[in-house]
């Protein structure tokens, strides 16, 4: 390797680490953020909140590496460029082309390495953190009984008492508990005097120690009628001490934050995975396409306007007012029979179109996936050949300018982008047009600032606009002025 191109890819590589650590960090604090409410005061062991976190930046990464790209090469560039060093490689007979060629090696490597993430790292990433942050929200507060009112927190239970007290605030007077967990209602019922809370700390279980008490307990399911209702089988007893073990996994501790309940969504699959179902459930929308079709088709009884023989059809007969052929009578039972059959045909489309859209938006969902992922594996190269060719077009290194333009570009493809994924889930577009189109926006503008670097053209040709101006208003001056 050459001094040039060593000196031009450590050039680019400084920024690159610098701005895809900075561009990571704003995207995953975006995304905690818009997910912080959910999380937090759930009683979640920081390893919990750590693994979500973790989870996210490996999903976000895809994205972050083509923003990176893109604000380096402006950077490095236009750091050439304004340091003179661009036009003594040019005055040295080195061309742009030669100039960029480590980097757009480079760029190709990022974009296989884009494509990885894409295949492998992106589907187990959004599996893990979609469960977890799942898991998470379903997850109900850190528990905390009050007196004086019905404590819903823990699952199947109701409790109520008076008074909370005791060195630990884990002595409680005056004790009512439902005991829901039949699912019958209110029918098992436990009263005491006195009671005690245990529950040691990363624990699964509370413990309730009563004193001197009562239980009721219905062993049959709740009815309306007064005469049945005293002829239901109950239990009854008092006792001086009763002991009772209460699941709280899910409400304190971790619990279940582990298990993955959502595992067949479009985006935890890899492109393998999404090129065998697509054809599935292209199948499976056809074949409802063609139920409903059936279905309209026997509705009208649209086959047996076919059956009549030529023998047995009328010699005189008014084509072009098919009803002048039937009498009144026969005239109005016609019409009644056809709005009849079109209101049913019209009931059965409408009851049926919401399944039918949702079966091909779900289709346009793993479509619009396999093809996204390969359009925003080559984005890494995109958006270098826009950001190479107009930083050494504006010559402005650092922070400043680069930022802006690199944010200002990236919105457009991120806009296009957008914006055909959302037609293409509509079935306004297809899925290959809604993830190529913002690369279709892109590539031109890479052509155009790449021939205008090459050229050591500006963006826009001022003179060109300016200049048959100025010549046209000379012609109308006296030769004294000239």
């Amino acid at each position: 390797m050459k001094i040039l191109d060593k000196y031009i890819l450590k050039s680019f590589l400084k920024p690159f680490i610098a701005t895809f650590l900075i561009v990571l960090f704003v995207l995953v604090m975006q995304i905690l953020w818009q997910i912080f409410e959910n999380v937090a005061g759930k009683g979640v062991s920081f390893i919990f909140i750590f693994k979500l976190l973790y989870y996210t930046t490996l999903g976000i990464v895809p994205q972050a590496l083509p923003i990176a790209v893109l604000l380096s090469s402006i950077m490095t560039l236009g750091s050439l460029g304004e340091n003179y060093e661009f036009a003594a490689a040019k005055s040295a007979g080195i061309s742009l082309q030669r100039l960029v060629r480590p980097l757009i090696i480079l760029t190709l490597i990022f974009s296989g390495i884009n494509f990885l993430f894409l295949n492998n790292v992106f589907p187990y990433a959004t599996l893990k953190q979609r469960n977890l942050y799942y898991n998470i929200k379903k997850k109900k507060p850190a528990l905390a009984l009050v007196s004086g009112s019905f404590n819903s927190d823990i699952p199947n239970y109701q409790i109520k008492f008076e008074e909370k007290y005791g060195e630990e605030e884990n002595l409680l007077k005056k004790v009512l508990i439902y005991d829901l967990s039949n699912r019958n209602g209110n029918t098992k019922v436990i009263t005491a005097e006195r009671g005690k809370i245990l529950s040691e700390e990363g624990s699964r279980y509370m413990t309730f120690i009563l004193y001197d008490g009562y239980y009721y307990e219905d062993h049959t399911k709740s009815t309306k009628s007064s005469e049945k209702r005293k002829k239901m089988p109950a239990s009854q007893a008092t006792f001086k001490e009763y002991e009772f073990n209460i699941d709280i996994s899910n409400i304190v501790g971790d619990g279940k934050l582990d298990e993955e309940r959502v595992k067949n969504s479009y985006n935890m699959r890899t492109l393998n995975q999404l090129n065998d179902t697509i054809p599935i459930l292209k199948a499976s929308y056809n074949e409802l396409l063609a139920a409903r079709a059936k279905t309209i088709t026997s509705i009208t009884t649209a086959k047996k306007l076919y059956k009549y023989k030529d023998s047995l059809k009328t010699k005189f007969i008014d084509s072009t007012n098919i009803l002048n052929n039937f009498n009144l009578r026969e005239q109005i039972n016609i019409l009644n029979a056809a709005k009849s059959k079109i209101n049913s045909a019209f009931s059965n489309v409408k009851n049926n179109v919401d399944g039918v859209k949702w079966k091909r938006k779900m289709l346009n969902f793993f479509d619009s996936e396999y093809y996204g992922r390969i359009a925003l594996s080559f984005s890494c190269l995109i958006l270098f050949f826009i950001g190479a060719p107009l930083g050494s077009i504006i010559r402005k290194g650092g922070f400043g300018l680069p930022m802006i333009l690199a944010i200002c570009i990236y919105v457009l493809y991120f806009f296009g982008n957008t914006m055909g994924k959302n037609l293409a889930e509509e079935s306004s577009i297809s899925s290959l047009m809604g993830a190529w189109i913002s690369t279709m926006v892109m590539v031109p503008l890479g052509i155009f600032l790449t021939r205008r670097a090459t050229n050591d053209k500006g963006i826009f040709n001022v003179d060109a606009i300016t200049q048959p101006i100025i010549n046209f208003f000379k012609k109308f001056k006296s030769k004294k002025d000239i």
